[in-house]
């Protein structure tokens, strides 16, 4: 991925990128949720870049996580003629007006990251969304040494995201399911009670509105000196909430293991500082380019399945769903769907450094390359 990335920006410097001839007068419409959350950013400059380093036409819009907004931006992407929507959903559920106009128009649409639920969507383009909350489980679950535990216990508080986002509810479940037999065996105790998704879901994934419950809960439960030793958090920006909460509201004298998931550049650096433990990496670089390709193939009026994994040659492991994810009910959506990676102090070098997604300081602090 990495030399894929360096040569397409040294042919686009000297000017002789070639244009393949599919790409020519054809334009894609990327729409993102947000830029207040540095991960869209990032998706959005990567999609951005993979599809004008390829010939296309680009137009990116941010729709700073209003409904409205995003439905209104989508609707002035087909007036504006593009040949393909490539959609991250801020409700997966409140797009069904704009992706009528959309399927009335004839104009395909890949769900990026985050499942849309309507089937005008041709394909989702994602991380295997389950296996990342099942990542941060097993971590806990290995880091405490879980299955020799003996008689000892260990108390845990879950963060999970937003519901309006599809994928929420997916890493929240992963994370659970691993953990439910240890919370049934007492081995781990929520002391707040709080296990249903529902209960602790973070609108927005809003880093306040993580920070505020987590010192409700700290306040409630905690403040006798009760120790905390697990904060499960489903994201980086729900977790720099709870570190923040836990840094000035937690009476306990431990380090709380703290998980999390993007690589978000403050929670990087409060892994390098011991803060957070984990964070489980969505390369979202390979993830534009496997969105390129895919929508390179359905523009050509090619077969899409598992074969454009083996013609793409991609040098990351990406496989071809036909069952896990619905737009309706009974109305399966082909995926493909990528493997995340832990990220510790330990391999940040191995894991974001080496393949070219981060640059790192003398003083070990990490800065995305894009």
């Amino acid at each position: 991925m990495k030399k894929r990335l360096l040569v397409v920006a040294a042919l686009m410097a000297v000017g002789v990128m070639a244009v393949p001839a599919s790409a020519e007068g054809e334009k894609i419409g990327i729409a993102m949720p947000t830029q207040s959350l540095e991960r869209w950013n990032r998706d959005g400059s990567y999609l951005k870049e993979q599809f004008e380093a390829a010939g296309y036409e680009a137009e990116l819009v941010y729709s700073d996580n209003e409904v409205d907004q995003q439905v209104n931006d989508i609707q002035n992407l087909i007036s504006d003629g593009v040949n393909m929507l490539v959609i991250s959903a801020i409700d997966g559920e409140a797009l069904n007006t704009v992706m009528d106009e959309a399927a009335e128009a004839g104009i395909p649409v890949i769900a990026y990251d985050r499942l849309i639920m309507h089937d005008a969507v041709s394909y989702y383009v994602s991380f295997d969304n389950y296996t990342v909350g099942t990542l941060q489980g097993q971590f806990v679950v290995d880091t405490l040494d879980l299955d020799n535990a003996g008689d000892a216990t260990y108390n845990i508080e879950f963060t999970a995201g937003d519901p309006a986002d599809n994928n929420a509810g997916y890493f929240f479940n992963g994370a659970f399911d691993v953990l439910k037999p240890y919370i049934d065996a007492g081995t781990l105790v929520v002391v707040s009670g709080q296990t249903d998704f529902d209960t602790v879901a973070t609108a927005q994934w809003d880093t306040q509105t993580a920070l505020e419950r987590m010192q409700n809960i700290l306040a409630s439960y905690y403040a006798d000196g009760t120790q905390l030793d697990v904060a499960l958090c489903s994201n980086d920006s729900t977790a720099l909430g709870v570190t923040q909460a836990i840094e000035s509201d937690y009476a306990g004298s431990n380090s709380v293991l703290i998980t999390g998931q993007d690589g978000d550049e403050a929670n990087l650096a409060n892994i390098v500082d011991g803060k957070q433990t984990m964070t489980v990496y969505k390369a979202v670089a390979n993830e534009a380019v496997v969105t390129l390709d895919l929508a390179e193939a359905i523009l050509n009026g090619d077969t899409v399945d598992e074969s454009l994994i083996e013609a793409s040659a991609w040098d990351f492991d990406c496989a071809y769903d036909t069952e896990s994810y619905e737009t309706s009910e009974g109305n399966k959506c082909p995926s493909f769907l990528l493997v995340p990676t832990v990220v510790t102090a330990n391999n940040l070098q191995e894991a974001l450094v080496d393949p070219g997604y981060y640059t790192m300081d003398d003083d070990g602090y990490l800065h995305p390359t894009a």
